[in-house]
């Protein structure tokens, strides 16, 4: 389906706003199945389950997140919380699917 919201600076009401949203809301569900796609690739390349959580990764992500948050003028800390929980919802994701794919 092809992007039919205008552009921010081009909305000139509510409705404008929200279609862009929207439709930036589905993109953006978009982009998360294709990140989790690739923790189901890294449950299946990890050879140990307690490789999954890499706590250095981790903070690298986050950081590289808040640095280009704040390169964009946006709230480098919300942006870091929100980051966070995008990542610790991707270990949990990928421990299931490492679990799954292990099981017997």
């Amino acid at each position: 389906m092809p992007d039919t919201s205008l552009p921010p600076e081009a909305c000139q009401t509510m409705a404008d706003v929200r279609a862009g949203v929207d439709e930036l809301d589905a993109r953006l569900v978009d982009m998360l199945a294709t990140r989790f796609a690739y923790m189901r690739a890294a449950a299946r390349i990890k050879p140990e389950r307690t490789q999954v959580r890499d706590e250095g990764r981790k903070a690298q992500v986050i950081a590289n997140a808040r640095s280009r948050a704040e390169a964009f003028g946006l709230p480098g800390e919300a942006v870091a919380a929100m980051w966070d929980d995008l990542v610790e919802a991707s270990i949990a994701y990928e421990l299931s699917h490492w679990d799954g794919q292990r099981q017997g």
